[in-house]
């Protein structure tokens, strides 16, 4: 059935259903949310690495 995995126009109807769910007003917020969550992991992560090598 899904011999191909994702295609293209798989992701754009994902992101089409995203859209209408939460609103075009709220994704650049979430998004930025997002962003500062995944770099406070990033820092997190290499401070652990730091700690383990020192």
């Amino acid at each position: 059935m899904l011999r191909n995995g994702l295609e293209p126009w798989h992701l754009l109807i994902v992101a089409i259903v995203i859209i209408v769910l939460f609103g075009s007003k709220k994704l650049p917020d979430t998004a930025r949310a997002l962003g500062r969550s995944m770099r406070i992991l990033k820092s997190e992560a290499k401070a652990m690495k730091d700690d383990d090598a020192g």
